[in-house]
């Protein structure tokens, strides 16, 4: 019989097991769910049933970037314990993830999930069978890419990989100390935006407004109100723009002053991931 692509959709997701396992399970069960789930099982391409449900929050953020530093990515592995997200396959397969994902591209986390891992399988097909192997659910989340190709790319991975950074400089070739340093900060100091073109128009006036109340809160006379705020709002582009953040190494410096040290190079986009949260500029 024809399987259809909603039935191999619904199987998969009731399982977790890859496209193309869900599928040809199903030809093997006559489109029979059930029988299907069977077969997976068999397999070890799925787990129980049950499984589907769990909730995958722990894991890990990998990066991979190219050779020629002109290109990098940052994916996030899930999988139900942090047991789980310590053992060294699942680690393995977290990395061939990204190392994968780089070659291929994609412009969707569809695209993402077809990728083709270093033994064959796509990315989706070799969740269902790390899931049935390592028995709990795991999901390939997330993924974010950069190019720079009049710069480089630098990726930074903070202890315990809950966290990292990808940084975009142009100007340069060598990224390895200076495209660290200013990973490390976005690390360290999580910035909303580049710089202050990169901040709304919208978001601007919102922070205007709450200095304004704050201030009259404080009994300010209203002529000096709006003068209070735009002070204010001075200290929030230096604490949230990157280029304006003081240097985490030398406070004496901005990040701006670093980049003008090393040549006059600029950054042109990051993203910062988090288990369960990301900021990206580009």
């Amino acid at each position: 019989m024809a399987i259809s692509a909603e039935l191999v959709k619904h199987l998969r997701d009731k399982t977790g097991a890859g496209m193309a396992d869900c599928k040809k399970a199903l030809e093997e069960a006559d489109g029979d769910e059930q029988r299907a789930i069977e077969v997976l099982r068999k397999k070890g391409a799925a787990s129980a049933a049950k499984r589907s449900d769990r909730v995958a929050k722990e894991g890990m953020i990998v990066a991979s970037v190219s050779e020629d530093n002109k290109h990098g990515i940052l994916a996030e592995v899930n999988s139900e314990t942090d047991f789980v997200a310590r053992n060294e396959s699942f680690v393995r397969f977290a990395q061939d993830v990204a190392d994968a994902a780089l070659k291929a591209n994609p412009n969707s986390h569809e695209e993402f999930l077809l990728a083709r891992l270093s033994n064959g399988a796509t990315i989706s097909e070799e969740v269902g069978a790390q899931t049935g192997r390592l028995g709990e659910k795991l999901e390939a989340r997330r993924f974010e890419i950069l190019h720079e190709r009049s710069g480089f790319v630098t990726s930074y991975i903070h202890p315990g990989a809950k966290l990292g950074v990808l940084v975009a400089i142009t100007g340069g070739t060598d990224g390895s100390a200076l495209g660290r340093d200013i990973a490390m900060q976005i690390a360290a100091m999580n910035p909303i935006a580049l710089d202050r073109s990169h901040i709304s128009t919208e978001q601007i006036e919102k922070e205007l407004e709450i200095y304004r109340t704050q201030a009259r809160n404080e009994g300010k006379k209203e002529e000096i109100i709006d003068r209070i705020a735009k002070g204010k709002l001075e200290k929030y582009y230096q604490d949230f723009c990157l280029v304006e953040q003081s240097f985490i190494k030398d406070a004496a410096k901005t990040v701006t002053d670093l980049l003008k040290e090393a040549g006059g190079l600029k950054v042109t986009g990051f993203v910062r991931m988090q288990l369960g949260e990301m900021h990206k500029t580009v």
